[in-house]
């Protein structure tokens, strides 16, 4: 079976040895799954009928963006020491925009952080969040739930009303790059021996059979370039929430180094905000 195109539903899919693939995505570029692909055939083989079930991925609730500061040690009442990072938030965190099914397809609030100055925006941008008499911010995010109601343009989105101590949530950013590096470093893989003669310390070795299949399958795992992409830590407790200095301390390392714009949303647990089906 080869392609066979919706175009109804503005979907390509591409059907043979299970693998699906659309070319629809949603406005921050990131593409959407269908979940489920039903098909009917005759006893000649044809296809009768498909149905496709699309289905995104929905936030567990609305989230926020912060930038990280650091790593230090924080000592619990009882005594326990926990590693934490420190999570500040600069001016922002502001409702740019809500969309809804009626007007843009799908239900998402869009959130505005880090003021700038006018000159670092284009005119489009400022024209977007002047609409909603927002100031100039660098970042804008979207956050898709499935339902918008209590949210509008302009809204300050607090802190602790978001989040409590002891909740779970999810960090996501980009990781600390490191540049080139080898198979050991990249891959964990192991070393050759160091003595006897040995020519092959820290080589990568072979990378496929000669003449069959004579060639290197897709995949592979090489040296190349390490770090530097969007990486999400889940279910990381928030141990302290400091009001006074706008400044949350999570349990545990998060992506990226200090200064590192960072995305923080509640914790996906399925069976409590995340359906089980």
């Amino acid at each position: 079976m080869g392609v066979v195109a919706i175009a109804s539903h503005g979907l390509s899919l591409a059907v043979g040895a299970g693998l699906l693939q659309r070319n629809r995505s949603n406005s921050t570029g990131t593409p959407l799954l269908p979940s489920v692909v039903r098909m009917g055939s005759s006893r000649k083989g044809r296809v009768r009928g498909m149905e496709v079930v699309a289905m995104a991925s929905f936030e567990a609730g609305i989230g926020v963006m912060g930038t990280k500061l650091g790593m230090m040690t924080y000592i619990e009442p009882e005594g326990k020491v926990v590693p934490v990072t420190v999570v500040g938030f600069r001016e922002g965190n502001v409702v740019t925009q809500v969309k809804t099914s009626a007007t843009d397809g799908y239900d998402a609030v869009q959130v505005g952080y880090r003021r700038v100055r006018d000159t670092k925006l284009t005119k489009p941008e400022l024209g977007h969040l002047q609409k909603v008499g927002a100031i100039p911010m660098r970042h804008l995010q979207e956050f898709r739930l499935q339902a918008v109601d209590g949210f509008e343009p302009g809204q300050l989105l607090a802190i602790e009303e978001i989040f409590k101590e002891g909740d779970l949530v999810d960090v996501s950013g980009n990781s600390i790059g490191k540049g080139f590096q080898g198979g050991i470093k990249r891959h964990n893989f192991a070393r050759g021996p160091m003595t006897h003669g040995s020519k092959s310390h820290r080589q990568l070795g072979s990378i496929g059979a000669g003449t069959t299949p004579g060639r290197v399958y897709k995949g592979k795992k090489m040296p190349g370039r390490m770090g530097g992409v969007k990486t999400k830590i889940r279910k990381l407790t928030i141990v302290k929430i400091d009001t006074d200095l706008r400044a949350i301390l999570i349990k545990g390392a998060v992506p990226g180094k200090p200064g590192n714009l960072l995305r923080i949303t509640p914790a996906k647990i399925v069976g409590k905000n995340i359906p089980k089906n």
